[in-house]
C-alpha cells in the first residue's frame, strides 16, 4: 500500500521585502494611512504675540497717544479750559494783580418784577468781573417800588437780599466810573445797559452773543448764554437760580476762548479819538432829536439843541418828563433866563413865565415827552 505524502498544514510565508522601493511603498500606504486615521494629527499653535520689548513699545506709544489727546482737549485756542470752568465757578485763588480792573469788565445784572402782575422788569442786582473772573462790583439795588415778583427761581434775588441794598444812582455812578476807558464785555448786553440807563461806545463793546453769530460759532443769532456756555466749555450754568457773578464769569470765559479772533479789526479807538466821536455823537442826536417849528409859521425853523435833565442820552430813559422848549420864545433854560428891568422883555420874550402860557387860548400847544 503506497503512501501519500503528508500535507503540510503550515501556511505559505510571506514573501522577502523587495528591494524596489516602489513596491514597498505601495505596500506601507494603506498601514500609514490607518495609523493616521486611528491617531489624528494635531495642529501645532503659532504663538503670534509680541515680543516683550515689542509690547512695551506699544505700551509708551499708546499712553504718548493718550496724553496728547488730553492735553488737546484740555487747551483751546490757548486757554485751558479746566482753568476757565476754575474760573466760572469761582474756585480760584487771586494774586493782587489779578484782582486789578485791568482792561475788559464783563457784566451781568439780574432783575424782578414790579407793575402790575410783575410784569416790569426792575434792576436788582449787578455784577462786574475782570477778565480773571475776580468780582469787582456785586450790589444789589434798593426797588423805588413795590416788588411784585422776586423772580428767584431765575433771579436768586430774594426780600431779604433788599436790607442792604444801594441806591439806583449810587450803583450807576459805581459801574459807569468802572466802565469808563475799559472794554465791556456781555451777552445781550444792551439789556444790561438799558436797565443801568447807560450807553458804552460800541467800539468798546464785546457782546458774546453778537460775535456768536457773527463768526458762526453758534448756529443762531440769539443765541442764549447757557446753550453757549455748554458748547464751548461743557459747563452747565443756570441750570436753578441764576447768579450774575457766575453769568458774568461764563461770558468772560467765552470771550477769552475767541479773543484772538474776535478781537481783529474790533481794536477800541484811543482816548482822544473816543471823546472827539462822542462829542459829535451827541450833538447829531440833538440836532435830530429836538427840531421844533416856529409858531403859526408852518415851515422848519432854525433847530434848538435843549439839554435833556440828568445828562441823559437819546433813546434811553431817565424816569423824569422833560418839556421840549420852544424856538423865539423865552428859548433860555429856566432858571437861566434874563429878565428885563422895568417890566421889559429880552431876548424874545425873556423874563416872563413861558411855561404857564403852554396851551392857552389862541397860542399853539407845546409838547411834553416822558
Amino acid at each position: 500500500m503506497s503512501k501519500k505524502p503528508a500535507e503540510s498544514s503550515a501556511k505559505p510565508s510571506r514573501l522577502p521585502p523587495s528591494s524596489n522601493w516602489l513596491a514597498l511603498q505601495k505596500s506601507l500606504k494603506p498601514a500609514r494611512k490607518k495609523e493616521h486615521q486611528d491617531f489624528p494629527r494635531k495642529r501645532r499653535k503659532i504663538d503670534h504675540s509680541p515680543s516683550p520689548s515689542a509690547r512695551a513699545t506699544s505700551a509708551i506709544m499708546q499712553a504718548s497717544d493718550t496724553a496728547e489727546e488730553a492735553t488737546t482737549e484740555a487747551r483751546k485756542n490757548g486757554e485751558s479750559l479746566p482753568a476757565l470752568r476754575k474760573m466760572i465757578f469761582g474756585n480760584v485763588e487771586y494774586v493782587d494783580a489779578q484782582q486789578q480792573p485791568g482792561k475788559y469788565l464783563a457784566l451781568d445784572c439780574e432783575m424782578v418784577g414790579v407793575g402790575p402782575e410783575g410784569a416790569e422788569s426792575s434792576l436788582a442786582r449787578v455784577s462786574l468781573v475782570n477778565y480773571h473772573g475776580a468780582v469787582q462790583l456785586d450790589e444789589f439795588v434798593r426797588q423805588r417800588e413795590r416788588v411784585v415778583d422776586y423772580r428767584t427761581e431765575f433771579s436768586g434775588v430774594r426780600e431779604t437780599d433788599m436790607v442792604n441794598a444801594k441806591p439806583f444812582d449810587q450803583v450807576q455812578q459805581q459801574v459807569a466810573a468802572l466802565l469808563d476807558g475799559r472794554i465791556l464785555v456781555g451777552h445781550a448786553v444792551y439789556n444790561d445797559l438799558k436797565a443801568l440807563l447807560l450807553a458804552h461806545p460800541w467800539p468798546q463793546t464785546r457782546d458774546t452773543q453778537h460775535y456768536a453769530g457773527r463768526f458762526k460759532v453758534a448756529k443762531s443769532k440769539h443765541v442764549a448764554l447757557r446753550h453757549l456756555v455748554k458748547q464751548e466749555l461743557d459747563v452747565t450754568i443756570q441750570g436753578g437760580e441764576h447768579s450774575s457773578v457766575t453769568d458774568a464769569r461764563a461770558t468772560m470765559a467765552v470771550f477769552r476762548l475767541h479773543r484772538k479772533e474776535w478781537e481783529k479789526g474790533s481794536a477800541p479807538l484811543p482816548a482822544s479819538q473816543k471823546r472827539a466821536r462822542e462829542h459829535t455823537e451827541e450833538e447829531q442826536e440833538e440836532q435830530e432829536e429836538e427840531e421844533d417849528v416856529h409858531a403859526g409859521a408852518g415851515k422848519k425853523g432854525a433847530k434848538t439843541r435843549a439839554r435833556l435833565p440828568g445828562g441823559g442820552r437819546k433813546g434811553v430813559s431817565s424816569g423824569l418828563s422833560t418839556i421840549v422848549r420852544r424856538s423865539g420864545r423865552g428859548a433860555s433854560a429856566p432858571g437861566n433866563e434874563e429878565k428885563s428891568k422895568g417890566g421889559g422883555k429880552s431876548g424874545g420874550g425873556g423874563g416872563t413865565q413861558w411855561w404857564k402860557e403852554l396851551g392857552g387860548a389862541g397860542r399853539s400847544k407845546g409838547s411834553m415827552r416822558l
